[in-house]
């Protein structure tokens, strides 16, 4: 069968799609993708595949168009198919952006973009992809050559003013996955109406343009900042650190990620010597081969399950952790200072309160305190970063949308000048104003100055952390994702989202739901009342405030929203049929005699918030 006449190929897609093997979007991009020459490089490979009958694999790749969604575009690669990372969904990404890039710009300018690329399969191909559309388009290149971190490409869009970034990276997506993450001026994540703006431009890419990558550097308009960067990248990051002890064992893992680029830098630059990597972790490697499931999260605590024993046995400090591209950061520590003490891992919402103390501890000791300093928090972050920095007199934010990118903004527009500390509770922290994103080298940075200290006072991060339930209450939180599987899940999941908002469940764990809040219509009401409508930006999330919100029964005032202490928040998917939810709750301080206990009643009532949430979605 001829590779150019395709006839016999049309006709098998077109029997597939009458026997339901395929659906009807898969034929008709697979038709098109046959016989329109913009996409004749593709031609050939799916023309072998269709000769082979793969039509679960073609389906999969081909039943609807990959989104480009407001941080970029992220999915599973595979050689061709409008529903995966390959050079065509990347390179459509990419045109899109210089499109739009190129009608916000003065006239006459030269639009500049900076680029990085993690240790993913074919990430430096994706990158020198990305470099090759923009050079078409009449782009200067700052491009990071080898494995770097996001929060370092971050960096670099500050540092060389750039109009916009691309961080090749699929955070910590499984190995089969890749995507691109972009930046606008300023190194944050694009923000409307940029995003938007984007979005609508890679939807309308019909050709995607390239020039030779080498051509480019030839011509002085690719120009490689590595050495640079990484050296100015560790001192910004080092200029967060406070005086203190040092002595300190950890174990690092990056997870075969890119993190001995930035966080094995950064701490031996701050004076911890012994600092060794875990070996199992050490490679670069794409497949993740060494990391249980091969996914490299470190907001799963099995995946700390080898450095933890390895940390025991050696008698080490702390074990850190970073995801593939080090925005992120999981710890570990020993309970308590006593030899052979147990070890476990520290959630999300614990670091963001230890790190918040650091932070603000740091800034002290450094003497850069000034009035109105603050910090920014998302509205599922647990409610004791509030308490613990309002109790340091800073100002608090935490109404911020899930991603970090609204940190980023907040920054800039609170002002950058009195930014202390950001933080998400998905393993996400930043101290000091070098970049907009979460950075797991600043984050291990704090975290480690902060168990130096414990540990020549013999103590420990989470003797620490029970200090701060002791001063602010005692917060327990949880998250659980619901999957909502079959061809019917996605309408299962707006089903649910929309029976919470009409009819907001009246109890939950025990507790009345005393109010909801659905930042969807910016509307919040008490039961038996009309709702009233707050200021923010609109997102998918209903919040339900639980009796006794506040651990101590504080009294509900209109539009006064307090630390997330017994809620429940929940947040559906964009992409795929899954609800998540946060659980919160609280207990008012105490004494320490009744900490243990206090922690296990928290841990039942989110055992029964847990069952109710799953009695009302039916799994």
């Amino acid at each position: 069968m001829s590779t150019t006449d395709h006839s016999a190929r049309l006709d098998a897609i077109d029997a597939a799609r009458a026997a339901g093997t395929i659906t009807d979007h898969s034929a008709r991009t697979m038709r098109a993708w046959l016989t329109e020459p913009r996409y004749g490089e593709f031609a050939a490979d799916l023309a072998a595949r269709v000769d082979a009958g793969t039509w679960k694999e073609l389906d999969d790749v081909y039943w609807t168009v990959i989104p480009f969604g407001t941080g970029g575009r992220r999915g599973m690669m595979y050689p061709v198919g409008s529903n995966a990372i390959n050079d065509r969904t990347i390179g459509e990404s990419a045109q899109g952006l210089a499109d739009y890039v190129l009608s916000v710009v003065p006239a006459g300018e030269t639009p500049t973009c900076s680029i990085a690329y993690d240790t993913r399969h074919r990430s430096e191909h994706f990158a020198k992809l990305c470099a090759e559309v923009l050079l078409a388009a009449g782009f200067r290149i700052f491009f990071l050559r080898g494995f770097r971190s996001t929060p370092e490409l971050s960096f670099t869009v500050r540092q060389t003013r750039s109009t916009c970034g691309i961080m090749v990276t699929a955070s910590h997506n499984p190995p089969s996955d890749n995507a691109v993450k972009v930046y606008w001026a300023g190194g944050v994540q694009v923000l409307p109406p940029h995003d938007k703006g984007i979005i609508d431009r890679v939807m309308k890419v019909d050709a995607v343009r390239r020039e030779s990558f080498d051509a480019g550097v030839a011509a002085g308009r690719v120009q490689f900042v590595e050495a640079e960067m990484d050296k100015a990248f560790v001192a910004a990051v080092l200029a967060q650190s406070a005086p203190g002890p040092r002595d300190l064992s950890i174990l690092y893992t990056p997870l075969h990620g890119v993190g001995a680029s930035a966080v094995v830098p950064v701490l031996r630059g701050a004076g911890f010597e012994s600092l060794r990597l875990y070996a199992l972790h050490e490679k670069p490697d794409g497949d993740f081969p060494n990391v249980p499931g091969h996914v490299a999260n470190p907001e799963n605590p099995a995946v700390l399950t080898g450095p933890i024993e390895e940390a025991h046995a050696r008698g080490d400090d702390l074990v850190l952790a970073s995801d593939p591209d080090c925005d992120r950061l999981g710890a570990a520590a020993p309970l308590t200072r006593r030899p052979g003490a147990a070890w476990a891992t520290l959630s999300g919402n614990q670091l963001c309160a230890l790190l918040c103390d650091q932070a603000i501890a740091g800034c002290k000791a450094r003497g850069e305190s000034r009035p109105g300093d603050f910090i920014a928090t998302t509205l599922v972050t647990s409610g004791l970063v509030r308490r613990v920095a309002e109790a340091h007199g800073l100002v608090v934010d935490d109404g911020e949308l899930v991603g970090f990118k609204w940190i980023g903004a907040a920054i800039d527009r609170l002002g950058p000048g009195r930014f202390v500390f950001g933080a998400e509770e998905s393993h996400g922290y930043l101290a000091g104003t070098h970049v907009r994103d979460k950075d797991a080298s600043v984050a291990a940075l704090l975290l480690a100055e902060q168990a130096a200290a414990l540990k020549a006072a013999g103590r420990t991060p989470h003797e620490k952390l029970d200090d701060l339930f002791l001063q602010h209450g005692c917060h327990q939180e949880r998250q659980i994702s619901i999957m909502l599987p079959g061809a019917t899940g996605m309408d299962r999941m707006k089903e649910i989202m929309a029976t919470l908002r009409a009819k907001p469940p009246a109890v939950l764990g025990g507790l009345d739901v005393v109010r909801t809040r659905d930042q969807a219509s910016l509307s919040t009401w008490t039961p038996g009342t009309e709702p009233r409508t707050y200021e923010g930006v609109k997102s998918d999330l209903v919040i339900f405030d639980l009796a006794g919100l506040d651990g101590a029964g504080q009294t509900l005032t209109d539009n006064s929203f307090p630390p997330l202490s017994n809620a429940v928040a929940a947040r559906p998917s964009g992409t795929e049929p899954k609800i998540k939810f946060y659980l919160f709750t609280a207990a008012p301080p105490g004494d320490a005699a009744s900490l243990a206990a206090t922690k296990a009643r928290l841990k039942e009532r989110l055992d029964a918030l847990e069952g109710d949430l799953r009695a009302l979605v039916g799994v």
